[in-house]
């Protein structure tokens, strides 16, 4: 009788079984060149503004604007905040604090601007730093505008209202600030002194009708006509 051929013998043989990894214990390291998982977001812990839009402030536009489609229902796109500091020009150092007065505000690291042309009279040359910005999306559009309107605002001295002419015909809103320490975030004795700034508010509407509509609905207080 014929001798078995060790490569049949091999082939029968069971594959081993990898042990089972018990609960909680860690995942092995992805192979180099693979893709990292993309960690889930908690949908649950978004900004309280947010949940309102969609639950309640949505539903009640398009019924008062006429609106059949859900996706054509105004919404917050971005919130845009800008500093100027045109003391940056002589001493650059004085941009820092405005900087990082901003970071607090905002939650996030500003962008510094610098000057897209020189201007003699004013003694800017292209490329100095002349302020700084942050552009907000998501949870933090909504929180920081949460806060504007429902703590900053009414701290302001002899306060009647927002312009309501400030719309710029295609659905964006510009308001003017003239002091930072209607911040609750600014600690005052660290101020060395006011600096003001402009918070652009861009939505989807298609006109000024929709958007100072969904301003309204998410509590902008406008000023009554009438009203210096």
């Amino acid at each position: 009788m014929a001798g078995k051929d060790p490569k049949d013998a091999k082939a029968k043989q069971p594959a081993k079984q990898q042990p089972k990894k018990a609960k909680g214990e860690a995942a092995e390291a992805p192979e180099q060149g693979s893709k990292p998982a993309r960690p889930k977001l908690n949908n649950a812990a978004s900004a309280r503004l947010r949940k309102k839009y969609f639950e309640e402030l949505r539903p009640a536009l398009l019924k008062e604007l006429g609106l059949t489609n859900i996706m054509a229902a105004p919404k917050l796109e971005k919130v845009v905040i800008n500093m100027g500091v045109g003391e940056a020009t002589q001493n650059a150092k004085v941009l820092d604090p405005a900087v990082a007065e901003l970071a607090q505000i905002t939650g996030q690291k500003p962008v510094v601007t610098r000057a897209k042309k020189s201007i003699a009279a004013f003694k800017v040359r292209e490329g100095m730093p002349i302020g700084c910005m942050v552009t907000l999306r998501g949870d933090r559009m909504y929180e920081f505008l949460d806060r504007l309107l429902n703590v900053a605002l009414p701290r302001v001295r002899d306060f009647r209202g927002v312009p309501t002419r400030s719309f710029d015909g295609r659905g964006n809103y510009t308001l003017g600030l003239k002091d930072q320490l209607i911040f609750p975030e600014i600690d005052y004795s660290k101020v060395d002194h006011q600096k003001g700034m402009n918070i652009t508010i861009v939505t989807t509407a298609t006109n000024d009708e929709h958007a100072r509509a969904l301003l309204k609905a998410m509590g902008m207080p406008f000023r009554l006509p009438g009203t210096n």
